[in-house]
């Protein structure tokens, strides 16, 4: 089975000596059809095979296995060596070194942050349930480092010219937070365009995390890199991955 090597997207950001962080591409791995063909996703109806082959491929440039979640929206946080298996969580965080963290996404926000020192990483599945609920938050409390310590990107996701929610997505987070209004605009009656990342931002920010990189990218739009669960309904996932490399702080 051939394949060509994984298009991998680094995160844009200043990040911290020896953390790394990218996002795997559409591109560069042996799933066909709506999942060709960088799939990672397992939960998607892919062929096992490729996925495994996709997997290898993806592992390969990787310092270990990543530690992968049962991502449900919800505001589980997870830490290897503590949680076992592939746990139910849409969070993970580390401070061991060469300890991967893996987030699975296609329009929903996959956040990481990082201690400035490089003394622990976390890694976050954003959706607008889990980014509504907390999870965002549930992250940055689990973290060794204080609010200032911590520097965030926000990976690829669906842009704000594309994502229209209904009025109980809008309320979830205006009810709360009023000024949240300014990430939603009209597009119907009870529609509105919803902006993952200003949402996102507007969290970090009341969370005390002011240095925040990343939001540049939109999945809907670029059919090329990005799989799209909200363009295309049956398709693939992209993995985004975080670790610190031993002996880089």
């Amino acid at each position: 089975m051939h394949a060509v090597t994984p298009e991998l997207l680094p995160a844009e950001w200043p990040a911290p000596r020896g953390v790394h962080v990218f996002t795997t591409c559409r591109r560069g791995g042996v799933s066909r059809g709506p999942y060709a063909s960088m799939n990672v996703g397992a939960h998607v109806g892919d062929h096992p095979e490729h996925v495994a082959r996709n997997r290898a491929l993806l592992r390969a440039r990787l310092p270990g296995e990543p530690f992968w979640l049962e991502q449900v929206h919800g505001t589980v946080v997870a830490e290897p060596g503590r949680d076992l298996g592939v746990p139910v969580a849409d969070a993970a965080v580390t401070t061991r070194p060469n300890t991967v963290l893996a987030v699975l996404t296609a329009d929903c926000l996959p956040v990481v942050l990082a201690a400035d020192d490089a003394s622990a990483v976390a890694i976050v599945h954003a959706g607008w349930r889990g980014l509504s609920a907390g999870v965002i938050d549930a992250a940055v409390s689990r973290l060794s480092a204080p609010p200032d310590r911590l520097l965030a990107h926000l990976g690829p996701a669906i842009g704000p010219a594309w994502y229209e929610v209904g009025a109980d997505v809008r309320a979830a987070f205006v009810d709360v937070d009023p000024e949240a209004a300014t990430a939603f605009h009209d597009t119907s009656p009870g529609k509105w365009y919803a902006d993952l990342y200003t949402l996102a931002r507007r969290r970090l920010a009341a969370l005390g995390v002011s240095r925040v990189h990343g939001g540049g990218h939109c999945t809907f739009t670029d059919h090329a890199r990005f799989f799209s669960f909200r363009r295309d309904g049956i398709t693939g996932r992209m993995a985004t991955l975080a670790w610190i490399e031993r002996g880089g702080r």
